[in-house]
């Protein structure tokens, strides 16, 4: 499954620890662009981290970005320029790591992709948030809202049994 590349940026970066409401601004947010740092970091993403094997299934994708459509004026604010400005050193630092370690996992889990994609994005982001600046902690509670909301509708919306049991163990989130 290939997604485009801004997809792709959408949702690794909402895997990827903190800067998911990047990805689509919603129409309040129109009226006021992101930062220039939030910016860099909505069209540097996926080079940041330059996946191999790492895939996200199309409903995953379309799911976490109706959610960040639908952030608040309130969690659109968190993304500011210095938190986005050390989101960028840090990811231009760990991005080729973040992107090893998601590969590796990804490659290691078991199929259908739904679980790949859903174990392999925790516990990668388990691994690296720790260590993602102070300054980008409010940027990623809005992710772990973002993940926990995208992966419940996943889970309730789920056919398969499988991709249910995924999201719905992953959903707490890191």
């Amino acid at each position: 499954m290939t997604l485009s590349r801004t997809a792709q940026r959408a949702v690794l970066t909402v895997a990827l620890l903190s800067v998911s409401a990047l990805a689509a601004p919603s129409t309040a947010r129109a009226a006021a662009p992101l930062p220039p740092a939030c910016q860099e970091a909505l069209l540097e993403t996926l080079d940041k981290f330059p996946v191999v094997d790492f895939t996200v299934p199309d409903k995953a994708q379309n799911t976490m970005l109706g959610e960040v459509l639908g952030l608040s004026e309130a969690d659109q604010a968190v993304f500011t320029e210095a938190a986005c400005a050390a989101w960028n050193t840090w990811a231009t630092q760990n991005g080729q790591a973040v992107a090893t370690d998601l590969d590796t996992r990804y490659r290691n889990a078991a199929g259908p992709v739904c679980n790949k994609f859903a174990r392999s994005s925790l516990a990668t982001i388990k691994k690296h948030a720790p260590n993602v600046p102070a300054a980008t902690r409010d940027m990623e509670k809005v992710a772990k809202k973002v993940w926990g909301s995208s992966m419940e509708k996943l889970a309730a919306d789920a056919t398969n049994a499988d991709c249910r049991t995924a999201y719905n163990a992953v959903k707490a989130g890191w």
